[in-house]
């Protein structure tokens, strides 16, 4: 029996799995380092149970360390013969899984203005990886491929078309989620999977795509992953007005607005309280249930918009760590959008269901599953090279 390796790099934890090598891989162990900086932490679900542990000061690079220390023990001398990473953005060079060349590894470095937040601490686990597993075969799998080959009136801005050109585009983004979900829509519900559904991803990070036999035809998020729906600490859409009066009347520098719209916004900005949904599902208190009321009125915004840009809707599919556990979300989202055809049974929504519409438009709840997709990946690159 041999492995492969997933890792899922964010900002501030590094999201690990280890897969048995079979033609659809079977989870072995998975885990996260939260919390990266002096204060870090590992979760681990292991065959003999979990675990948990303090690390003290730990970043990305060091994570791929401490991760492989962890794991190994469980390899039993076992190898690990392909490593696959999610990489939040590859520009218009990369719309499938990559190998992780030199030289692609320096491609991706070119794209780090389009993705500031996220590709250095990619780029940084890569690197890492590749000293902890040299010689082993790392595959790239990126949140923008599923995106590609939108419609130019999808993909634009009406900006001079040099910046078009430049890649100043709409990429997308979560793409390997909204992939998974299309994937076990087709293996679940295969008589609406190759119809138009809108996926709503909603957790910390949101997102929605309009998907058609399979394809993503638009997404919420543009050039970068703050666009679109509130976010736990993005603030979503915004009037590029907005950005000029920060800059000119407040005299504000790029770096503070970055903190503004990246991690002083969205729920957290709107509530003053949380950027957890759970948190301020709690409260009492008026801004909580504001920033909840405009979060969902945002996502009920989208789903008009991704339904006119499919001609219609067949489906609701609702992801994530919100889309998956607010029942109190999806009931403010879908009760008002029963001129679309969608309604849902209230205790199927409470019970989490995995069907939960009552309407001629289904509504279903799919757990989503990004490190499952990677590890296709892998798998399919590893046959490929023949190195399984």
């Amino acid at each position: 029996m041999t492995f492969y390796f997933t890792l899922n790099t964010g900002s501030s934890s590094v999201k690990f799995a280890l897969y048995k090598a079979m033609e659809e891989p079977e989870l072995f162990i998975s885990g996260c380092i939260e919390r990266l900086g002096p204060s870090a932490r590992l979760k681990m679900q292991a065959p003999d149970g979990d675990i948990q542990q303090e690390l003290g000061q730990v970043d990305h690079a060091s994570a791929v360390v401490t991760i492989f220390a962890k794991v190994e023990p469980y390899l039993k001398g076992r190898s690990v013969v392909g490593i696959g990473h999610r990489i939040v953005h590859g520009g218009n060079a990369f719309y499938k899984p990559t190998e992780l060349t030199t030289n692609v590894v320096e491609e991706l470095e070119q794209l780090v203005p389009l993705a500031p937040l996220h590709q250095p601490y990619s780029l940084s686990t890569i690197r890492a990886a590749k000293q902890v597993f040299p010689g082993v075969l790392q595959i790239g799998c990126f949140d923008t491929a599923f995106h590609a080959g939108h419609t130019f009136s999808n993909d634009a801005f009406a900006i001079p078309r040099r910046f078009y050109e430049e890649g100043v585009r709409r990429y997308g983004f979560h793409g390997l989620s909204f992939d998974y979900i299309s994937s076990e829509m087709r293996r679940e519900y295969p008589h609406v999977a190759d119809g138009r559904l809108v996926i709503a991803h909603l957790g910390n990070g949101a997102s929605m795509c309009a998907v058609e036999n399979g394809r993503s035809v638009n997404a919420s998020t543009s050039f970068s992953a703050v666009d679109g729906l509130p976010m736990g600490t993005r603030c979503g859409r915004l009037d590029p007005g907005v950005m000029l009066y920060l800059m000119q009347e407040k005299k504000l520098p790029a770096d503070e607005i970055e903190a503004i719209i990246y991690r002083q916004s969205g729920l957290l900005g709107l509530s003053e309280e949380s950027s957890d949904m759970r948190v301020l599902e709690q409260s009492d208190a008026l801004f909580a249930k504001q920033a909840i009321n405009y979060y969902c009125y945002q996502i009920r915004r989208e789903v008009g918009a991704m339904a006119a840009s499919l001609k219609g809707i067949d489906a609701l599919v609702f992801s994530a760590g919100i889309g998956e556990n607010s029942a109190h979300v999806r009931a403010k989202v879908c009760e008002p959008l029963e001129f679309l055809g969608i309604s849902i049974d209230p205790e199927k929504n409470k019970a989490n269901a995995p069907e939960i519409g009552t309407g001629p438009v289904p509504v279903f709840i799919i757990p989503t599953n990004e490190e499952q997709v990677i590890a296709r990946a892998v798998a399919q690159a590893c046959t490929k090279a023949r190195q399984c």
